[in-house]
């Protein structure tokens, strides 16, 4: 325990064992604020070299942004939806500071929805041979063919868009069945069950459009493009890994569309030398028997025999309280080679002693190197314990726990004890291009400002960058050679706010 802790303990005890004592009432008050300073995440760091002149060139923004809010509230941009606050964050000081940061890696992200709807919507649905067709319900589908089949009305979609009656009302209609964008979250997704039906529908229009194998290629080119130049180095996406197919009918297995994902990270890599790489978990679906659970199995063992140094590990993705538990797939995991590594959603929820609640104890009891999300964490202080002894990391995506209704306002995050305690924690950006966000930084200005302590610093955001390198699935060589590239990277970064700070003092 931190010396300092243990005089402040001590202090204590004499004031309610002997409150005659004398004391001296301001050193403890002040010996308790270093104490949890030093606590907090990146509180035992020491500032290097120019890095305390960076500091308070952040920290001049931090706190006006924080004075402007106890003046006005409404101007507290964490407090505020991020489906209505994220041009006005994209304005932020403190936001700019952070997108010109090398964060290091992204550690949970799903492959299909890391790109922006602008870039699906004008990159790929005006490309030749896609066809759309509206269903009983009125929703709109959309595939490539070389020619139709017979299972929908399917419309050439470039011919229906040279009729300029119709012209703009399909767009407005394909577009709004992308996004989660709305002018009234409050009202659209008023629980968890409306984001998530919502969510889903998002993932069943697109699907079919982005496994066309051309566009599935350039749309994660995209994705690691759109996170290099947020100065992202390294990423771990998560996959369900869908069955690509082409034109002339050919559909390629799970196995090939993890070689599309490794072919095209290498030619990004060649392009793009200081990215350090990428590695795939294979996350399917938790809402299915155990006969699909099985085929899963299968495909992973697979994996891991013609991509061991590719496959970072597995996962189950979904709706967790929809889903099933990880207790059902308990015996069969266990089972496993215990070589592959493992990356649980769990605790996704705000169902307190719900099964989806108790996915946490069953991850870390499987033995997890990492937990997503997280959110119910805190009602476990026995897990937190033993994930803290173990150094398993809790992957904490603030915009995709309140766009999906599990907080309102990121003061309220569950995440701020972990950030408090110092505990294990990556900062991950899940579904971003589904709701407006962009790579990685407006998840990391919301924890930033609104989930850590106001005090938090320079030193929290370099600790979360190390984090994501310390906890990724990255050999230990893989991690020193990244290090080398981040250390580059962000003497880079101090020497531009040292120079900023200059400047404006001239």
């Amino acid at each position: 325990m931190n010396g300092l802790i243990v005089s402040v303990i001590v202090i204590f005890c004499f004031l309610y064992t002997a409150n005659s004592i004398p004391y001296d009432y301001w050193t403890v008050r002040a010996q308790i604020l270093t104490s949890e300073q030093k606590s907090m995440l990146g509180g035992q760091l020491d500032f290097k070299h120019d890095e305390r002149i960076a500091n308070d060139f952040l920290m001049t923004r931090k706190r006006a942004e924080f004075e402007n809010a106890f003046k006005n509230s409404s101007l507290f941009l964490p407090g505020r939806n991020f489906l209505e606050a994220r041009t006005d964050i994209k304005n932020s000081e403190v936001y700019k500071i952070i997108r010109t940061m090398p964060k290091g890696a992204v550690l949970h992200a799903h492959d299909t929805a890391l790109v922006s709807a602008d870039w699906i919507f004008w990159n790929v649905t005006f490309r030749p041979n896609l066809y759309v067709c509206e269903s009983s319900k009125g929703l709109l589908q959309l595939r490539f063919f070389e020619k139709p089949d017979d299972n929908c009305s399917w419309k050439l979609l470039s011919d229906l868009r040279k009729n300029k009656s119709i012209v703009d009302t399909i767009n407005s209609k394909i577009y709004k069945q992308m996004t989660m964008l709305t002018k009234n979250p409050e009202v659209d997704y008023k629980d968890v069950d409306k984001a998530w039906s919502k969510f889903i529908q998002i993932f069943a229009f697109i699907t079919p459009m982005l496994t066309y194998k051309p566009v599935y290629e350039d749309h994660y080119y995209e994705a690691l493009k759109d996170l290099y130049m947020d100065n992202i180095m390294y990423i771990e996406i998560r996959s369900t890994l869908p069955n690509l197919y082409e034109l002339n009918g050919t559909v390629y297995s799970s196995l090939e569309t993890a070689m599309v994902y490794k072919k095209t990270t290498e030619r990004f890599m060649s392009d793009y030398p200081n990215f350090v790489g990428a590695k795939l978990i294979y996350a399917p679906s938790r809402k299915v028997d155990e006969k699909k659970f099985d085929e899963y199995l299968t495909i992973l063992k697979a994996l891991k025999e013609k991509y061991p140094t590719f496959l970072a590990g597995f996962d189950l993705v979904g709706q967790e309280d929809k889903g099933q538990p990880l207790i059902v797939f308990a015996n069969k995991l266990r089972s496993l080679d215990p070589s592959i590594d493992y990356f649980f959603h769990a605790g996704e929820t705000d169902w307190y002693g719900s099964s989806t609640d108790e996915n946490l104890i069953d991850a870390v009891l499987l033995g997890a190197k990492r937990i997503g999300h997280g959110y119910a964490l805190t009602k476990h202080p026995l897990v937190m314990e033993i994930m803290k002894q173990r150094g398993i990391a809790v992957e904490v995506n603030p915009i995709s726990n309140q766009v999906l209704s599990l907080v309102k306002d990121f003061r309220n995050h569950p995440a701020a004890y972990l950030f408090a305690n110092n505990f294990p924690v990556v900062v991950s950006n899940d579904d971003p291009g589904l709701w407006g966000s962009k790579a990685l930084s407006y998840d990391f200005y919301l924890a930033f400002m609104g989930i850590m302590s106001q005090n938090s610093d320079l030193r929290a955001l370099k600790q979360l960058a190390l984090n994501s390198i310390m906890y990724s699935n990255m050999d230990v060589e893989q991690k020193n050679n990244a290090l080398v590239v981040w250390k580059k990277k962000w003497c880079d970064f101090i020497e531009q706010l040292v120079n900023s700070s200059q400047a404006q003092q001239i």
